[in-house]
């Protein structure tokens, strides 16, 4: 998949295109239902497949104090809309002067004359130009005008046998946040198609768990990826090499020792009988993926109990995964 910054990187013959514009926070399967539609249309076109896409968040520019926290990190992104099939990104810097362009100055920039389209895929809550003032009738209208067909996408029910509250859901990044928020992991992963996942660098802690015998990989603060509830969970450590390690993972600030800031912790289970030091992931970048929420915080009257909590995380977090797929995230 080509990634182009600007629209200057995009090469003046690029055409024909097939195009869709959209923020791909998750990359879920709502994501995937329309940018599966494009893949489709461009090769019925024979023609490139292209997103369109904006950073920073537009939230983040006009509501920086009520801008959402991102699901997944700009790499996680890139890579997930890459497994699509897309033949080309285009990530657009979004400032004002980019929200200052009316629908048909966004459309004839970046559709028609920069990217050549002959068709664009939106879904039917798509918003674009001035105020989000631009919606999929203004677009079918442009493209009558310009020369394009609009190939209008139904919304995505994820969990058409899911509860009875989430039928007929409209698949969306904001779901999956609720989720994320209540530590229900289970139904984000179903709505990603894939397990939530973070990746960070592993730092220095406070070592306690090697203290313990439970020795931790301690993500950095920076780490991206949004953070799910408090508590303890059976997941995955993914380390730099791409190997898959089962892992109990702790989020949180651990309310038994005094001090502890908030932090994201995953203790790799069942290795071979190596030194620890002989495991050593400082300086890494890894993943930690998130399969089940084990339980909440809890602050317990010593290291003593602790220790016999963290055994019972470790054996449930076997069990768990167990029947997991360690390819699943």
């Amino acid at each position: 998949m080509y990634y182009w910054k600007d629209l200057a990187e995009v090469p003046s013959d690029i055409g024909p295109t097939v195009v869709t514009i959209g923020n791909f926070d998750g990359v879920h399967l709502g994501h995937q239902h329309v940018l599966s539609r494009l893949v489709k249309a461009a090769r019925e076109y024979d023609a490139a497949a292209v997103a369109v896409s904006f950073d920073p968040h537009p939230a983040a520019v006009h509501r920086p104090e009520n801008a959402p926290v991102m699901i997944m990190g700009p790499a996680d992104r890139t890579e997930a809309l890459a497994a699509t099939g897309l033949d080309g990104l285009l990530m657009v810097h979004y400032d004002l002067e980019l929200a200052s362009l009316t629908a048909e100055e966004f459309v004839r920039k970046f559709l028609t004359d920069g990217l050549h389209a002959v068709a664009v895929v939106l879904g039917h809550d798509a918003r674009f130009g001035r105020g989000n003032t631009g919606d999929l009738d203004t677009m079918r209208e442009l493209g009558a005008e310009l020369g394009f067909e609009v190939i209008a996408v139904d919304d995505f029910d994820a969990l058409p046998e899911g509860p009875e509250d989430s039928r007929g859901r409209r698949c969306s990044s904001t779901w999956i946040r609720e989720a994320l928020a209540a530590g229900d992991v289970r139904t984000a992963a179903r709505l990603l198609g894939r397990t939530h996942r973070m990746r960070g660098v592993v730092v220095h802690g406070a070592a306690r768990g090697r203290e313990l015998g439970f020795p931790t990989a301690n993500l950095a603060p920076e780490s991206t990826g949004l953070i799910p509830a408090d508590g303890v969970y059976a997941g995955w450590l993914v380390s730099a090499d791409g190997t898959r390690w089962p892992a109990a993972i702790s989020v949180g600030s651990n309310p038994t020792f005094i001090g502890v800031s908030r932090q994201v912790e995953a203790h790799v289970i069942d290795r071979p009988a190596e030194a620890v030091e002989d495991f050593d992931l400082y300086g890494q970048c890894v993943g930690v993926e998130f399969v089940e929420r084990l339980r909440g915080m809890v602050a317990y009257t010593g290291p003593e109990a602790l220790i016999e909590q963290m055994r019972l995380d470790v054996a449930r977090t076997r069990d768990v995964l167990s029947t997991e797929s360690p390819a699943a995230g």
